[in-house]
């Protein structure tokens, strides 16, 4: 006899397919009645894509259900698919590597000690300079901008862009003499990273400080690489003539826009303006340098500054990686962790096995790192005997200007006198 729930249909066919419906209304929805995320094929990448980085933000936020996880994954390796990365599942990742006793400062200390540093590059950031008294040149909030209301500029980085800087120099030199190397001096930091040199731990050191004091410090040329451009030397914008520090400080203590020699161009330092490209040096040496690393020390940076702070992706991944710096940065990113792409430093991640934070100031962190390793004692002294030495120089040269003011002003005399006697 036929079924009066279907047309011509048996009980037990109509039952088959009524239980193979509701299985499938069940695996569309969660326990709270939401709809799922279905992954289909059939749906467009940049739906995916914007339904994953909400998943990211629902899951940073941490007030997403567990049942959104499955989604997620789907979503994640959807995506992997279609942008042709491996996603491996959580059952095929293998063991972390043991590359650190612990993940604390004891931990990098003894892989020092125990000879596995023997290529290691520091990235560092203006933080390494604020106890020398050198403020954030580039922040309108420090106060330096304040004798610069006078050239009406535009906004105040203005005087960092080099059209404007062309058509008029004179509000960034002005900056400039307050900001002028010779005045300032290493700190324990620079000088933590100096020893680091003698001691042939060191293979490289990236800075985005213009400052300079890593040269007053002591350390090479060709370990240097200032990301973001140098006073150390500078060229005219027209027939590219190098000036050297020096040169130029003659030229400020005039209070003159310098000039070419050669060809009376605007002579600029070498620091990068927004809008320039970095140093050569910086590309050419980062190719090489971050394959060979096998401990990646940073300090006082924000790594918010690109490429600059892509440059702690850019070591293997059994490279243990120590952040001193007052607050937590360069932290990985959410949605590229759900692309299965690995990015940032992973302090607070279940999976991280090789980075450390140390919170509070770089010289704090440099005389700790230096107590453990049993460099202390060195440290303290070499900074008490550098800073002494530096200051008789500071002392010396200030000297031999008074001096050849009063010779300027004892010549300009002679000469009026001898004008006037002519009359």
């Amino acid at each position: 006899m036929a079924s009066s729930k279907g047309d011509g249909e048996d009980l037990s066919t109509y039952r088959s397919k009524k239980e193979k419906n509701d299985d499938s209304d069940d695996d569309d929805t969660t326990s709270s009645g939401s709809k799922r995320v279905d992954a289909s094929a059939d749906e467009p990448l940049s739906s995916m894509a914007a339904k994953l980085a909400t998943a990211a933000s629902v899951s940073e936020r941490g007030d997403c259900d567990v049942e959104d996880d499955g989604a997620v994954e789907k979503i994640r390796k959807y995506l992997a698919e279609k942008l042709s990365l491996f996603v491996p599942d959580a059952v095929d990742k293998p063991p972390q590597p043991k590359i650190l006793d612990e993940l604390s400062v004891d931990g990098i200390v003894n892989y020092i000690k125990d000879g596995k540093a023997k290529n290691i590059i520091t990235l560092t950031g203006a933080g390494i300079s604020t106890s020398a008294g050198i403020p954030d040149f580039r922040s309108p909030s420090t106060g330096l901008y304040a004798n610069l209301q006078k050239y009406d500029l535009p906004y105040p980085q203005a005087i960092f862009e080099l059209e404007f800087f062309k058509r008029n120099p004179e509000p960034f030199y002005t900056l400039a003499r307050s900001l002028f190397p010779g005045a300032f001096k290493p700190t324990y930091s620079h000088y933590f990273i100096r020893m680091l040199q003698k001691k042939n731990l060191l293979m490289r050191h990236y800075t985005q400080n213009i400052d300079t004091l890593e040269r007053v410090a002591g350390m090479e040329d060709d370990i240097i690489v200032e990301a973001h451009g140098t006073f150390h030397t500078a060229h005219c914008l027209s027939c590219h003539k190098e000036y050297t520090l020096e040169w130029l400080e003659e030229k400020l203590k005039l209070d003159d826009v310098p000039s070419c020699n050669e060809c009376i161009g605007i002579v600029k330092p070498d620091i990068v303006f927004f809008g320039e490209s970095l140093p050569e040096k910086f590309h050419t040496c980062a190719q090489v340098d971050f394959k060979k690393c096998d401990l990646l020390i940073i300090m006082g940076t924000s790594l918010e500054v690109q490429p600059f702070a892509s440059l702690i992706d850019r070591v293997n991944d059994k490279c243990p990686r120590l952040l001193i710096n007052r607050e937590k940065a360069g932290n990985s990113d959410r949605l590229v962790w759900l692309l299965g792409m690995q990015s940032g430093l992973h302090f607070d991640s279940e999976d991280n096995y090789r980075d450390v934070f140390w919170a509070g100031d770089c010289d704090d962190g440099c005389l700790l790192l230096a107590d453990k390793l049993g460099w202390g004692e060195e440290l303290r002294n070499t900074v008490k005997e550098e800073h002494e030495r530096i200051e008789k120089e500071i002392k010396m040269k200030k000297e031999e200007d008074l001096l050849k003011t009063r010779k300027g002003r004892v010549s300009k005399n002679e000469n009026e006198a001898t004008g006037s006697s002519k009359k």
